[in-house]
């Protein structure tokens, strides 16, 4: 493989009045893994897509192999050897994985024809990096049907397929599971030794720490920091990050009360992937669900939400309810807030206004009290603390944690008795997870019940009165008090019996 080096350096970007990029900068060589670190905001993917000419910078140089150039597309700086793997898919679900993988460079006969064998068997090579750990990713399959985990690898095998000198992972692990994970950590150390460079973007500082050579920090959109990993520590980064201050730091759940009253129940609920899942949920407790990705607490959160079909029976309020649609849920003062925030919480080209207001635009009338609307807006902008221009700006505008604040704020607008999490803090920086972590806190104490499942288990472990560990679409231990620690964790995650016998 060619050698590459790339640097960025004092890089600019501004959108009307909002500084994206007022200094950044980036180095990064062949056989060197650079992990990239900031807040939401910071300035991260600005600089990535800055480098691989998805945006044009209104300052500052690109030199790559120690010569100046400028993209004015994607396609410019894929010719040079540099792709990127992005946070927000960029897939078309409606196309095979195939089809999706070799989008643009398709293998062609006499450089004319289109070669469906070629491009196939060129396809199950790539899917090979990822085998034992995926399932249903084939060539000819529909994205639209893979598992979020598995359109991730998808989008990973698309940038390969590129063969690039220098790639971005943005989030990149942000929907696999330790297995997937894991292979790719290896993946990423094959490619180091074969020359390529590797931009590496995580909030999950225990992977910066076992892949990365370098860790550059961005703060408010300027370079503050270039440290090697062997020299410094997790503290010492993060307070980089968020101006010196130290890490974020979560506590165990208050203790539940006593007579607490029982706000949900769930008996022997099935769905095409839960099996005889059971349990019951009290005013003001934080119930987490662990276990590997893909053991069913999406659907269990999308069932207790109507939107997909189940049996057994839903206690709610002390009511008996069976949701079959999500407006029969909302009215019943149920809120669901989605991890895919691009594709399941906002609508980007639209306001934050309109889209705080979403399922609530109905109590303002006909006609709109608009007034009064952009008064709770900014009430809720103000008390999640999004950082924004005004609420007339689209959400597009906004960093990927302050876009999350959003899908959190149109449902407190709503006064949720019941609160249903699907791993909302995803690719959110360790500031705006300490704010999330507070408004948990508030909503607890004003008496919220709220099933919170993540795909961080320190989230589960430091924030939750019980964690519920789904293996195989069914419960496979309920961990509380001592029991609920990280070694219970991962054996019942793995479906063991430790967990569940306190061995």
């Amino acid at each position: 493989m060619k050698t590459v080096s790339l640097s960025a350096r004092n890089v600019t970007k501004r959108y009307g009045g909002v500084v994206a990029l007022s200094d950044g900068n980036l180095e990064v060589h062949s056989g060197e893994v650079v992990a990239l670190l900031g807040a939401n905001g910071s300035g991260k993917s600005t600089l990535s897509k800055v480098i691989t000419g998805v945006i044009a910078p209104n300052g500052g140089q690109l030199h790559l192999d120690d010569r100046v150039v400028s993209f004015s597309s994607p396609s410019d700086a894929q010719k040079l050897g540099i792709a990127a793997v992005y946070q927000e898919l960029s897939l078309i679900p409606d196309m095979t994985v195939a089809e999706n993988i070799w989008l643009t460079h398709e293998p062609r006969q006499f450089g004319f024809y289109l070669d469906k064998r070629e491009m196939r068997a060129r396809t199950q090579d790539l899917l090979a990096l990822f085998a034992g750990t995926i399932q249903t990713a084939l060539p000819d399959v529909v994205v639209q049907d893979l598992p979020p985990d598995e359109r991730q690898i998808v989008e990973i095998l698309k940038a390969l397929s590129l063969q690039p000198r220098l790639i971005i992972l943005d989030e990149a692990t942000a929907s696999l599971d330790s297995r997937q994970v894991a292979r790719l950590f290896d993946l990423i150390r094959s490619w180091k030794e074969g020359g390529m460079a590797i931009v590496f973007v995580s909030h999950r500082m225990e992977e910066i720490f076992q892949v990365a050579d370098r860790a550059t920090v961005l703060r408010n959109g300027a370079s503050v920091g270039d440290r090697a990993i062997s020299e410094t520590s997790e503290g010492e980064l993060v307070g980089l990050m968020i101006e010196g201050a130290s890490a974020p730091q979560t506590a165990r759940g208050v203790t539940l009360a006593a007579d607490a009253p029982v706000r949900l129940e769930v008996e022997h609920l099935h769905t095409a992937v839960l099996r005889d899942v059971s349990f019951t949920l009290h005013d003001g407790e934080l119930l987490g669900l662990g276990g590997l990705q893909g053991q069913g607490q999406s659907e269990l959160l999308l069932a207790l939400f109507g939107a997909i079909p189940f049996t057994g029976h839903v206690t709610l309020s002390g009511q008996r309810v069976h949701f079959r649609y999500p407006h029969q849920a909302m009215k019943h003062q149920v809120a669901f807030v989605p991890g895919d925030r691009a594709s399941e919480g906002v609508l980007l080209s639209r306001s934050i206004l309109e889209n705080l207001h979403l399922p609530s635009w109905q109590k303002y009338g006909l006609p709109l009290k608009m007034n009064r609307a952009r008064q709770d807006a900014g009430r809720v902008a103000g008390d999640l603390s999004i950082v924004m221009e005004s609420v007339e700006a689209p959400v597009s505008s906004l960093s990927g944690g302050n876009a999350q604040k959003v899908v959190i704020g149109k449902w407190l607008l709503r006064d949720p008795h019941l609160l249903l999490l699907n791993d909302p803090t995803k690719g959110v920086d360790v500031g705006a997870k300490a704010e999330f972590y507070d408004l948990l806190e508030r909503l607890r104490e004003a008496g919220t019940a709220i099933i919170f499942y993540s795909s961080d288990d320190d989230e589960l472990l430091n924030l939750c009165n019980r964690v519920l560990v789904l293996h195989d679409g069914q419960v496979g231990a309920e961990l509380s008090g001592a029991m609920l620690d990280r070694t219970n964790l991962v054996a019942a995650s793995m479906g063991t019996t430790q967990a569940s016998n306190g061995q």
